[in-house]
């Protein structure tokens, strides 16, 4: 009888419990990894549209049909996407551009996603290997019924390996030759246990490896490390066609993390859209500068943050870092303008440079 059983035995009970989710989670990733992979008959040749990356950054609108994506694209770029009042108005790729900062961003007009993308329906497949090579998603959702296709999309998105506004797990695994498994952390790990991760690397065939984990990670999260090729992405939830809805809808759906709402139709919110757009895709534009002359505003480099002298010396040319004696830079990364710097010296946005050769 329940009980009667003294505290330990329960604690047995969800220990045992929690080890055999943690399983069953390895054998469901793993069935589901071989449903995904395409089917090798010749007749299962479809057509891809991949288009060709271009610009300084690409951005992928994905959604369900007849949400505003094309109508979006149309009013960001110079490009002009069918949009009409029925389903399925986008068949394939539309690729367009933005201006914005110096930046060319290439926008791409993805056809709709409907329930089951994952598994090829409405040429959910190709959609995905498109949005799986962007940089940042835009999900497009219609506000007057956001939450369930919000939840749906990024159901689909999660099982083709994509993972939006996550970063990748701090663990660190390496399969080796022989001697074992080792298990190491340096945190307490209250979610994952040593014998849980041997079953879950027993379960994919391995039986040597060296396992640390450097936080608090959940058995999912392991075996996104074990697959390894999952794709972690910045995603921004764009609910359209606020001018339907209320007031307090609106302000509701604002203030949830990752989330910009706007009206296609009424060309509201458009300018702060973009904004956190060049906010998620972290980029900066440096200038640079001839000795003697005034610095070149109208051509900059664009660099993701973070980008060193070194990375600025390969974009303007790949022998450059080789001749480099120093650089005088202009700008918020420094102490003083100009202040003289090395390769490995951080750049921030809107930097200017002047590199002297040996």
């Amino acid at each position: 009888h329940p009980n009667f059983l003294p505290t330990s035995c329960w604690v047995c009970v969800i220990a045992a419990t929690e080890y055999h989710l943690g399983l069953l989670k390895a054998k469901l990733a793993k069935y589901r990894a071989q449903l995904l992979e395409p089917s090798k008959s010749p007749a299962a040749k479809g057509e891809g549209f991949d288009v060709m990356k271009s610009g300084d950054a690409r951005v992928a609108l994905i959604g369900f049909p007849s949400v505003g994506k094309s109508t979006f694209l149309s009013l960001m770029t110079s490009t002009a996407s069918e949009a009409a009042s029925y389903e399925f108005t986008t068949l394939t790729c539309i690729p367009g551009v933005i201006e914005y900062k110096g930046a060319n961003i290439q926008l791409l007009d993805l056809p709709g996603i409907i329930e089951g993308a994952a598994q090829g329906k409405g040429r959910g497949r190709q959609v995905i290997a498109v949005a799986r090579t962007a940089d940042v998603v835009i999900m497009m959702l219609d506000a007057t019924k956001g939450e369930v296709q919000r939840a749906l999309l990024e159901k689909e998105l999660e099982s083709v390996g994509i993972r939006l506004n996550k970063s990748k797990p701090n663990i660190y695994f390496k399969p080796k030759k022989g001697g074992g498994i080792s298990f190491n952390s340096t945190v307490t790990l209250t979610q994952c246990s040593e014998k849980l991760v041997q079953l879950i690397l027993h379960e994919y065939k391995i039986f040597n490896a060296e396992v640390l984990f450097r936080e608090d990670c959940s058995p999912d999260e392991f075996i996104d490390v074990i697959v390894g090729n999952r794709v972690y992405m910045p995603c921004l939830y764009v609910y359209n066609k606020i001018d339907q809805i209320s007031m307090e809808e609106v302000d509701r759906l604002a203030r949830r993390p990752h989330s910009v709402v706007i009206s296609c139709g009424m060309k509201l919110n458009l300018d702060y859209l973009l904004e956190k757009l060049w906010e998620y895709l972290a980029l900066t534009c440096i200038y640079t500068k001839k000795r003697g002359q005034r610095p070149d505003f109208t051509d900059a480099i664009i660099l993701r943050k973070g980008a060193s002298v070194e990375h600025v010396c390969h974009r303007i040319h790949r022998s450059l870092a080789s001749q480099f004696k120093y650089a005088l830079v202009w700008g918020t990364s420094t102490k003083y303008s100009p202040q003289r710097v090395g390769l490995t010296h951080m750049m921030e946005h809107e930097d200017v440079i002047q590199i002297v050769k040996k």
